[in-house]
């Protein structure tokens, strides 16, 4: 095989936010519509999920308990766990990333052949996304302004390129962008 053929994962790093960039999850968030499916969408197939501790923490302790369209997608899904502190054994279709995350998602990237999809952007998200491993940032915006919270990529600065803005009749709004190596800018 050459390195052409080689599979190569792309890394989405997804999140929701208001229109003003909060990430917190609130009364703000708007559970259902046609942006649900196109959500779950990115999940399956041959895709595999790539969370934090904190993250995997909270999504174990609450999506192996539930039915439904989500839990249906999530509960299979092979899952990536980037921690210094959390190894082995892992429940709920979990594998602990061992040693350095970053180098441990860039040899996830080189061997897998479907999405790895990062939830969240919060530190993991931020080092991978410096390190230059996120190939594309999906922002689902719900309508509404919530003024103070906690933003995305805290301290990061990454310029980036809109791929795709899709609008759906919740009200939410995707919004695909790849981030710009520094040799393209």
């Amino acid at each position: 095989m050459t390195d052409e053929e080689q599979p190569m994962a792309r890394l989405i790093n997804t999140t929701s936010m208001t229109v003003d960039g909060v990430i917190e999850v609130s009364d703000w968030f708007v559970p259902e519509g046609e942006h649900d499916a196109a959500s779950r969408a990115l999940f399956e197939g041959d895709a595999a999920m790539l969370v934090g501790r904190k993250t995997y923490e909270g999504f174990a302790g609450f999506w192996p308990t539930q039915s439904g369209p989500w839990a249906d997608v999530l509960n299979p899904l092979p899952k990536f766990v980037a921690s210094r502190s959390k190894r082995h054994p892992l429940e709920w279709n979990a594998t602990a990333i061992e040693g350095d995350a970053i180098e441990g998602v860039r040899r996830l990237k080189a061997e897998r052949d479907g999405d790895l999809v990062l939830s969240g952007c919060g530190e993991l998200a931020r080092e991978l996304i410096q390190a230059g491993l996120v190939d594309e940032l999906w922002f689902w915006i719900h309508p509404r302004v919530q003024g103070p919270g906690n933003r995305p990529y805290e301290g990061a600065t990454v310029p980036v390129r809109l791929l795709e803005t899709r609008q759906f009749d919740s009200g939410v709004t995707l919004l695909r962008y790849q981030p710009v190596p520094p040799a393209s800018q």
